[in-house]
């Protein structure tokens, strides 16, 4: 997967922002500067299937569907999209903490295994005044309704998430961050 992100990053110029590869899917969040989703996704789902077809010696389908895309259109929803991200392993409990997981880029951004992915900078993590702030902040499990609406946003073309009604709907928007 790292190679295949390498080369559709090289190829495409894809920007990866964040990776994080499951046992049974992945993550990936991703800017398009050239608007070319759809050969760039296209080049990387089709050359990893390969390659897992090839080292699992596999006959059956390596992915159950396309890729699902959903557009981010502001900070508050890209740094809500980050968190849930790279909160994966550890809502599959697979890992204790989100820097732990080694297959994502968070543990490379962290020193913890050598990073090959073309990572755009990272202010939040690459920062020395907030990167235990921001460690503690992805590390803090966020109430499981507002993980529902995070995923239920990822569903469609554009990220949204509910427009609060009242003062109580309005802590989704100030606690996930």
């Amino acid at each position: 997967m790292e190679d295949y992100l390498f080369l559709t990053h090289s190829l495409y110029g894809m920007k990866i922002h964040a990776f994080v590869l499951m046992p049974n899917h992945f993550h990936l969040l991703a800017s398009f500067p050239h608007g070319n989703i759809g050969p760039c996704m296209n080049y990387f789902m089709r050359e990893t299937s390969r390659e897992i077809t090839r080292l699992s010696c596999r006959i059956n389908q390596t992915y159950g569907a396309r890729h699902h895309k959903s557009m981010i259109d502001s900070y508050h929803y890209f740094m809500n999209v980050y968190k849930y991200i790279y909160r994966n392993p550890v809502r599959a409990k697979l890992s204790k903490f989100v820097e732990a997981y080694p297959y994502s880029t968070l543990a490379g951004l962290c020193g913890l295994r050598k990073l090959v992915i073309p990572l755009e900078p990272d202010i939040l993590i690459f920062n020395p005044d907030f990167q235990l702030d921001i460690l503690n902040w992805l590390n803090t499990k966020p109430k499981p309704e507002h993980e529902a609406e995070i995923r239920k946003g990822l569903r469609h073309p554009t990220f949204t998430l509910k427009t609060p009604r009242n003062k109580k709907e309005s802590v989704l928007k100030s606690s996930l961050l």
